[in-house]
């Protein structure tokens, strides 16, 4: 059987647009930010004089490795084995140009998490949880998880990225100032039982897979067992529960603890029986 792949799959574009005018970094990290090297020719832009050396446009980027969207390699929470910190192991060693491409794709289901946002006795800057047991009554719903795929948690926080021009309720006002609502986030139970199903691959379109409020245990409890987790996805509205293929390629850098890089789900957009 011949794939056509302009007719039979639709390519659906799950990476947000990193700019210096959106929340694209961790708030008391590194600010993003993208200048002009050389253009076509001498000009004046914002009151900065920018050389030409030759009739092409070039930029640079100051950019963190957790910007945009991006994995968490083991070694943003896992420690070199050795160093006698705590949560060291073998993972510390793994750095992000190690992990391989296959970890980051998959068929893919996207649970619907949506109705967390609203609980009531969620605090001021606190995320609500996503339990193990809405995994499951998910699974009763939509079929059970199988090893490989990739889970994507559709908490519809990307709204804040795109709408909020200073992005101020995207991840400044849950985590800094602790107040409004703050992203659903997995407890660590769910994530281990993800892991217990087989999943490696978890993917959210949240700031962080980890809550506002205590965000690093979940981490050190996944990264340590090598999964992957994929943050600041976008549009999880466009997939369906089941019946799609997630794609993920950060960039390649020695030593990194993670990367931003491209998140795609390739849907059917017919049988191809």
């Amino acid at each position: 059987m011949s794939v056509d792949w302009s007719s039979d799959y639709r390519v659906v574009d799950l990476s947000v647009t990193v700019s210096e005018d959106l929340p694209s970094y961790w708030p008391g990290h590194m600010p993003f930010a993208s200048k002009v090297w050389n253009y076509f020719q001498p000009t004046e832009i914002l009151g900065e004089t920018i050389p030409s050396f030759a009739p092409y446009q070039t930029r640079f980027w100051v950019i963190d490795e957790h910007c945009g969207t991006h994995f968490d390699g083991p070694t943003h929470f896992i420690p070199p084995d050795h160093s006698g910190l705590p949560w060291a192991g073998e993972r510390g060693a793994e750095t992000g140009d190690k992990v391989p491409l296959t970890d980051f794709m998959g068929p893919g289901v996207c649970l619907d998490v949506r109705h967390l946002r609203h609980k009531a006795s969620v605090d001021q800057g606190q995320s609500p949880w996503i339990h193990a047991e809405d995994i499951r009554t998910w699974e009763v719903n939509y079929g059970g998880l199988n090893p490989g795929e990739v889970v994507l948690f559709y908490t519809g926080w990307d709204q804040h990225y795109r709408t909020d021009p200073e992005g101020r309720q995207y991840a400044h006002n849950p985590l800094v100032l602790k107040t409004g609502e703050a992203w659903p986030a997995p407890d660590v139970e769910a994530m281990l039982y993800l892991y217990s199903r087989g999943i490696r691959c978890v993917g959210t379109d949240a700031p962080s897979m980890g809550a506002a409020h205590d965000g690093v245990p979940v981490h050190q409890e996944g990264l340590s067992r090598g999964m992957r987790f994929i943050e600041v996805l976008s549009d999880l509205g466009q997939l369906s529960p089941r019946g799609f293929f997630f794609i993920f390629l950060p960039i390649k850098v020695k030593g990194s603890t993670g990367g931003p890089g491209r998140a795609i789900a390739m849907t059917p957009t017919r049988s191809n029986d």
